[in-house]
């Protein structure tokens, strides 16, 4: 302080970042997301359907109807103006949806994913023909959405179904190819029942924690580094904020689910191994025909290249394209590359095939 009490230009500014970061470190980071215009058009029980206002007239016949996984938020799609898949396929003339499983209370923990994929995804699709008007649509799955669309697709394949596209979808469970997740969840170190008799919904608190201790440095220190870093240095904080708020915004697994996705997927790799069942149906990737788009980040570490790779060849499609991108899980879809190479290689793709 001054001697006449005042304090310094530059220790006032110092002071002012400081209070920036403690406040984003102590209260979570603040930003609007999932800012697209749309509205609502199917619902059952906590998930929600959404068709996206188009920004232009529709050019291309074929909607998109985009499924999330089951743990975290799927504004992810639509992180922010500017940054937005969903925003670049409106802006390029599809007819957009996205189904929102919702945040599963505790009556929901006996959502298994024959749930999921025979009494959600298969209504819903039935309500993006209807309220489109087309007579075929393109599903698109992330991450273990992913999963449930290509295990979807196996069960309902040929028309109206006329494209799938997969990004970061592990389809083999291998040990060989799942990297440390697969590690940790061997049988011999986790019981999956213990966990969600435990719980019943597996709180995300414990999911978060076992994808950040995947990277433990870069998440726990590197995130907060950066953070620093574009205070100090004035950068701007916008998608930091954004993508900061999402990866602490998940949701809780529902414990039937839980225990499949590790006891089906990752200890027994069922779905690779063509002995999955849901509801007595056989779930064969084979059984897919329909053209594929298969993309995954050459520095994923939740979904590895290997677990990514063998949908190509589980599937019977003659039009299927394997893209292996120079990007990490989540900066694939929102990295500062996803404008030059994720997003308009998907428009591009689609729009070949959605006539």
């Amino acid at each position: 302080m001054d001697a006449d009490g005042t304090t310094p230009p530059e220790v006032a500014d110092k002071l002012g970042k400081y209070a920036v970061g403690a406040r984003i470190v102590l209260g979570g980071a603040r930003a609007d997301t999932g800012q697209t215009p749309k509205t609502t058009v199917w619902t059952k029980n906590k998930a929600r359907l959404y068709r996206y206002e188009p920004e232009q007239p529709k050019e291309h016949a074929v909607p998109i109807l985009m499924v999330y996984a089951l743990i975290n938020k799927p504004y992810i799609l639509d992180l922010m103006p500017g940054n937005s898949l969903i925003e670049h396929l409106l802006a390029e003339g599809f007819d957009v949806y996205l189904l929102d499983w919702g945040v599963p209370g505790d009556e929901d923990e006996g959502m298994a994913f024959e749930d999921y994929v025979l009494d959600y995804i298969l209504p819903a699709t039935k309500r993006v023909l209807w309220t489109s008007g087309a007579e075929g649509y393109t599903l698109f799955g992330y991450c273990m959405g992913g999963t449930m669309a290509a295990i979807y697709a196996s069960l309902f394949p040929g028309e109206p179904l006329r494209n799938l596209v997969l990004l970061t979808t592990p389809t083999d469970f291998g040990p060989e190819g799942t990297g440390l997740l697969g590690t940790w969840t061997r049988e011999e170190y986790l019981d999956p029942d213990l966990l969600a008799d435990a719980f019943g919904n597996i709180p995300h608190e414990i999911v978060d924690a076992g994808m950040q201790m995947l990277r433990p440095v870069h998440n726990y220190v590197g995130t907060h580094a950066s953070m620093w870093e574009r205070i100090v240095e004035e950068k701007p904080m916008e998608t930091w904020l954004a993508m900061n708020k999402w990866v602490n915004d998940g949701t809780p697994f529902p414990g039937a689910a839980f225990r499949q996705w590790i006891r089906d997927f990752y200890q027994q790799n069922k779905l690779a191994r063509g002995e999955l069942k849901l509801r007595g149906r056989k779930v064969d990737l084979a059984n897919i025909t329909c053209p594929v788009l298969n993309i995954a980040g050459e520095k994923d570490h939740i979904c590895t290249l290997p677990q990514a790779r063998a949908t190509t060849d589980l599937v019977s499609s003659e039009d299927k394209e394997f893209l292996v991108l120079d990007a990490g899980h989540v900066g694939l879809m929102t990295g500062r590359g996803a404008r030059q190479s994720l997003w308009p290689k998907v428009s591009g793709w689609l729009a070949e095939r959605s006539a």
